[in-house]
């Protein structure tokens, strides 16, 4: 199928934001707005991670179909491969919101990606750095 959308951007904080919004745009387009939702979580899941390990470096998104559903993949430049928190059962007691641990609270977005899609993982590139993907199935 054509149309995928391709972008490279600078990992900065704002590259969440436009791979989300043109994301969305190209959902519209293709009729599943319905994934609208959960693609927003994974893609800003995603770039904001590649973001993070490789700052002001290149970073690439990119959003495909196929006949098996939508494919979301990150490329940054990092050999390191993520790692997710261990799932474990909590509750708002548990989360610590004082001022110096507020942002401390987060690393919980592998997880997430891996409960909304269908498949999900890291393959290495053989140019450097990986690529982080998940399937959605319409």
């Amino acid at each position: 199928m054509t149309g995928d959308l391709v972008l490279s951007m600078l990992g900065s904080p704002a590259a969440a934001g436009l791979a989300r919004t043109m994301a969305a745009e190209r959902l519209r387009k293709w009729g599943h707005f319905h994934l609208n939702d959960d693609v927003a979580l994974i893609v800003a899941e995603l770039v904001a991670n590649a973001a993070e390990a490789t700052p002001r470096a290149e970073i690439r998104f990119q959003l495909s179909r196929d006949g098996y559903g939508i494919v979301i993949a990150v490329w940054d430049s990092s050999a390191a491969l993520p790692v997710a928190k261990p799932v474990v059962e909590m509750s708002l007691d548990d989360l610590d919101i004082s001022e110096e641990s507020f942002d401390a609270n987060g690393g919980w977005g592998l997880p997430i990606v891996a409960a909304l899609s269908s498949a999900c993982g890291c393959t290495a590139d053989p140019a450097g750095g990986k690529w982080i993907w998940a399937r959605l199935t319409p």
